[in-house]
C-alpha cells in the first residue's frame, strides 16, 4: 500500500485538474444533476376539471345577495380544485460528457493533492467475512469513510462488505464524483487505473 500521487496518475495516463480555479462549475453542475435525477416528480394536485363532483351551478345567478359562482369545484372552495398546484413532471437534467470528464478530473485531483488517495496492488476477501474485510481495510487506513475502487471484485468480497456502512466497493466504470466527494479516503486497486484513465481522457 502506498499514497497515490500526481506522478503516479501521470504514469497511469490519468488526466487531472490540480488548479483550484478550474472545474468547480462542472462539479457543481454534475452534483446538481445527480440530485435532480433522483427526484421522483410525482407530486400532483387536481385542477377543478379533475375534481370529482357535479358541475351544477351552486345557486341562481341573481337575487341571493351572494357573489356569482358556478360549481363547488372552483379553487375558492374547500374540496375544490387547486389553482397552479404541482403537476407530475420530470426534474431530470442532462450533463455533457465533456463536463462529466472535467468534474472527475477536478475531484480526483483534489483528493490526490489532499493525500486522501491510496494505491494497492489488489484487494480481495476470499472468506467473505465482514470481520476479515474490516481488518483488511483497517490495515490500510483508519479513516471513518472509505471507498475502494477496482475494475471488479469477487462475489465473496462483495458479501464481506455489504453489512458495513463506513465502506463501499465500487467499480472504476461506475464510480461518480458524488461518491468521491462523500467518502473520506479513496483506495484505488491497480486494475482500476486503466478504466479511470479512459474516463479522464
Amino acid at each position: 500500500m502506498s499514497a497515490f500521487t500526481i506522478q503516479d496518475a501521470e504514469k497511469a495516463s490519468i488526466q487531472l485538474i490540480a488548479d483550484s480555479s478550474k472545474g468547480s462549475q462542472a462539479v457543481h453542475d454534475l452534483v446538481v444533476a445527480y440530485q435532480a435525477n433522483r427526484r421522483s416528480g410525482t407530486a400532483q394536485t387536481k385542477t377543478r376539471g379533475e375534481v370529482r363532483g357535479t358541475g351544477k351551478k351552486m345557486y341562481r345567478q341573481k337575487g341571493t345577495g351572494n357573489a356569482r359562482h358556478g360549481d363547488r369545484k372552483a379553487p375558492l372552495f374547500v374540496g375544490g380544485g387547486r389553482a397552479f398546484g404541482p403537476r407530475n413532471r420530470s426534474y431530470a437534467k442532462t450533463v455533457s460528457k465533456k463536463v462529466r470528464t472535467l468534474a472527475l478530473q477536478r475531484v480526483l485531483g483534489e483528493k490526490i493533492n489532499a493525500e486522501l488517495v491510496l494505491s494497492v496492488s489488489s484487494f480481495e476477501v476470499p472468506s467473505g467475512k465482514t470481520r476479515d474485510f474490516s481488518k483488511a481495510v483497517r490495515d490500510l487506513t483508519d479513516a471513518s469513510k472509505v471507498i475502494i475502487i477496482g475494475k471488479s471484485f469477487t462475489e465473496e468480497t462483495y458479501r464481506a462488505e455489504r453489512n458495513l456502512t463506513w465502506a463501499l466497493l465500487q467499480t472504476a466504470e461506475n464510480v461518480n464524483i458524488e461518491e468521491l466527494l462523500f467518502w473520506d479516503v479513496v483506495i484505488i486497486v491497480d486494475d482500476a487505473l486503466e478504466p479511470l484513465a479512459k474516463r479522464t481522457s
